[in-house]
Formats: structure tokens, sequence, C-alpha cells
């Protein structure tokens, strides 16, 4: 068969222990199916950040026509920094497995192989924003810092696997009773101030925990984060109600948030405070956050999307923008 321009394998990174083990057990499909379309797949376990630069350090991209990332969104961010530090700029398509899947409902990435399929072995992307921390570290959806941040990473694997979103929760509920608010001090355009909080967010997607209506006006390839600050209640008889209104997305009317878009914030604390990217642990303050924008190109659906910016297909069809 002949080789297209842009190459024709397909390089598939997965997280054997997502989803029970889903991928693994639909390899054999998978592969079937990028090959009807004549790609070819190669796979990749997905391991450490160590491994996967090896993978992107000896493909040559010209032979690839995209990368798949197949797991939970902790996966995808290992996968999108693994790409960044070594140049690749292929468009990637996500197989979601995890326990929210944020990221991939932001695209409405069905959680079913078939419809995975149907959009990955496809040509259509939508341009996406990158945030990135002191210059080295990048996430795709959500920074957090302060208290329940490292919830996820508190959270047995095997128990997120089981009881999926329950798990979070059940471990969130353990963890309020340990809350304190902490200064942090704000430095941007937009917003500039200390203030004392509980915890913070910084939205690229629109949810974040399986909370599908945190950020329901974000865009992913505005150039902007959508920061909400929780601050220091005057009494935890309130906290009820501001995690209510966060669920419920009309946290902005709550006069305890502290609400700001920016495209690169500086964020500090006199005090050892770490962050959260993803799901996965980031770097303690200070950092700088900065929007790198449409730095990624995600495999969609071809219709237009709701709330995207821009979109188009990859070389060879017709631009569409919005």
């Amino acid at each position: 068969m002949e080789k297209n321009a842009e190459g024709n394998k397909v390089l598939l990174i997965y997280n054997p222990r997502a989803g029970s083990g889903m991928f693994p057990a639909n390899l054999d499909k998978i592969i079937e199916a990028f090959q009807s379309c004549g790609q070819f797949v190669h796979p990749v376990r997905g391991g450490t950040p160590e491994l996967l630069d090896e993978v992107f350090g000896r493909i040559n991209p010209d032979d690839y026509c995209k990368v798949i990332a197949a797991g939970g969104d902790g996966t995808l961010n290992l996968v999108v920094n693994a790409m960044i530090r070594n140049g690749i700029n292929l468009p990637m398509g996500i197989f979601p497995a995890g326990t929210a899947n944020d990221y991939a409902y932001y695209f409405d990435i069905p959680r079913e192989i078939n419809g995975m399929l149907e959009i990955a072995t496809g040509n259509h992307t939508t341009d996406a924003d990158v945030c990135m921390v002191n210059g080295e570290k990048y996430y795709i959806n959500v920074l957090a810092l302060g208290n329940l941040v490292d919830v996820s990473q508190k959270t047995d694997p095997n128990l997120k696997n089981t009881l999926g979103l329950v798990a979070y929760y059940l471990r969130a509920l353990a963890e309020l009773t340990k809350i304190e608010p902490f200064p942090v001090t704000i430095e941007s355009e937009e917003f500039s101030g200390t203030e004392s909080i509980y915890f913070m967010i910084a939205m690229n997607g629109r949810s974040a925990g399986g909370f599908r209506r945190i950020a329901e006006e974000a865009a992913i390839n505005d150039g902007l984060v959508d920061v909400i600050l929780f601050k220091e209640l005057p009494s935890l008889v309130e906290l009820p109600q501001l995690l209510l209104n966060l669920m419920q997305g009309n946290y902005i009317e709550n006069k305890n948030v502290l609400f700001f878009q920016t495209a690169k914030v500086r964020l500090s604390s006199d005090r050892p405070i770490v962050t959260d990217t993803d799901g996965e642990q980031g770097p303690n303050l200070p950092i700088v956050l900065e929007v790198l924008e449409k730095k990624l190109k995600i495999l969609t659906r071809e219709d237009d999307m709701e709330g995207a910016v821009s979109s188009h297909v990859l070389p060879g069809i017709i631009w569409k923008d919005k």
C-alpha cells in the first residue's frame, strides 16, 4: 500500500491498568480498525516519563500520522508532556479509560470502543491550548493547589477502577476534616493580591474530578485559563454551600469565590504548597503558569464543536474555521 505524505503509522500508547484492562483486551480490534484505513499501529505499553522520552526520541515523526493516548487524564498528561519535550507535533487521539476522563469529555469522545475508533481513525482535528508551568511542565485540563488537590494521588488505583468517581468522592470526604486556609499571592495583569484560601484551580477545560459544570463557559483554545480561588470562610458551616456551588457551576455568585481569566499568572506562598496537574503531582509553589495557544491538535468528530474557537482537518483536506 502506498505511503501517504504524513506517514501511515499510528503510535498507540496505552495504560494497561486503566479501565480494568480494557485496551489490552481490545488491542486486536484496534489494530484491525486502523489497518482497514491503511494505518498501521505501533503499540507501546505506557510507563514512566523516561520510557516515553525514549520512545519519542527514537521514532521518526515523518513515518507517523498520529499519536493515540489510551487511558485517563493522567496518561494523557504524561503523553502530552513527552510529546512537547521531544518536539513531536503529531495530532493526538484519545481513548478514554480513566476515572473521570475530563479532557475527553470536553471533546465529546465516547467511552465505548467503536465510537473511539470512529474518531481516532479519522483525520479531523481541533486545536487545543496547553498550559506551561515554570517553563518545563505542561498540563492540558486543570492545575489545582491547596487542600483536596492530592485526592487523586492518594486514591488507590484498584479502587478507582472498581468504584470510579465514587472512590474520589469518598477520599475527598475523608480529607475535609483536615481542611485549613493558607495564604497565596497572585500576580497577573487581570488580578494581583494576597488571599487566604482553601484551594484553587486553573481550568483549561470545563470539568475536573468528574464534576462537569465547573467551568462551563471555558474554551480550550481561547488562550486563557479560568482561575478560581475558594477563599477562607467565616465559618466551615458555609463549606457545603460553597462545594455545592462548585459542583453546579454557579460559584461566581458566591462571595467567597474569586474568579478571573488570564494568559499568565504567578502564584506564591510563604508555605510549602503542593500542586496537582491533571491528577498528577506538580511542582510546589512558587509557580508561573502560561498558556501556549493552540499547541495541540486533537482528533475529534467532523461536526463543529460547541465552544471550540477554531478547528481544521489534517493536510490535504479543506480548512474550516468558525
